[in-house]
């Protein structure tokens, strides 16, 4: 099962269930920084099979429920539309083509098609997160207090009272991640370059995906979106390993609809367990 490390301050409040439940990995925070890279990444790794295998606590079930429909609606209703438009699109593109490079077209088709994907990918990831923040910034409070013994501040609050603060992180953390993959985008298309977009794709995919869910338990201590990159990038290999467990359960089918809630619990594991600082004595 999984949870906590070493005691903290309100561990001794949690039940001995919670906290044998909640005892996920013995590293704390501040250790990860120190481990070998690849220590770090499966580290990472490990907290979204946490998170998954989490979903299921009762404790949790009402606050995975809503955002697991609300991830199954948006993404049924993505496959469908793309699947009707597919074609076309791709028809479109090539179509763009003059005639005399349309020889290539064998080429372009599946270049064409990735972009396109990749695109309508972070498009839904971005309405889906902005639709479910304030359940999951509540959810990420459930896990802290039902399964962690350690509540965040100011936990309690409505899930009204909860609704613009958690919008306007979404906003601020896609107006950080936009401008960096537009760019990125382009590299799709230019000769050679395009050779090592899908694997720069994939690591841009994984940091902006640890950026997306450690966002939850960080902004319910009220940590900064900037504070909360600061700290990702101490943990950079963890952060990593994490974003990128997650990117790869959003590809695979049916397993994509469970990806919103395991990665918000995970992250929230993840947070107190390796990513928070220690409480400074006195």
């Amino acid at each position: 099962m999984v949870g906590v490390g070493p005691a903290r301050r309100n561990d001794q409040n949690a039940r001995p269930d919670e906290k044998a439940a909640c005892r996920h990995d013995r590293h704390r925070a501040g250790a990860s920084p120190g481990v070998g890279p690849m220590t770090g990444f499966a580290l990472g790794a490990s907290y979204v099979l946490a998170g998954f295998r989490r979903l299921a606590d009762p404790r949790l079930r009402l606050y995975v429920i809503t955002p697991l429909l609300i991830n199954l609606v948006l993404f049924t209703a993505a496959i469908i539309w793309i699947g009707n438009r597919f074609d076309g699109w791709i028809d479109s593109a090539v179509a763009w083509l003059p005639q005399w490079l349309q020889w290539v077209e064998w080429l372009l088709w599946p270049l064409f098609g990735l972009v396109m994907i990749l695109v309508m990918f972070y498009t839904f990831t971005m309405v889906a997160n902005i639709i479910g923040a304030p359940l999951n910034g509540l959810l990420a409070e459930k896990v802290e207090t039902a399964c962690c013994g350690d509540a965040p501040p100011g936990s309690g609050v409505s899930f009204l009272a909860e609704i613009p603060r958690a919008v306007g992180h979404e906003f601020r953390k896609w107006a950080y991640i936009l401008p960096r993959a537009l760019p990125l985008l382009l590299l799709f298309v230019v000769p050679a370059v395009n050779v090592l977009a899908p694997l720069l794709w994939f690591g841009f995919g994984a940091w902006m995906l640890a950026m997306e869910y450690a966002d939850y338990p960080m902004g319910n201590h009220g940590l900064k979106f900037r504070e909360q990159r600061v700290i990702l990038r101490q943990h950079r290999m963890v952060a990593l390993g994490f974003g990128a467990a997650v990117f790869a359960m959003t590809l695979v089918p049916l397993l994509n609809f469970l990806s919103m809630p395991t990665a918000v619990i995970g992250a929230t594991l993840l947070w107190h367990e390796q990513l928070k600082p220690p409480a400074k004595n006195g």
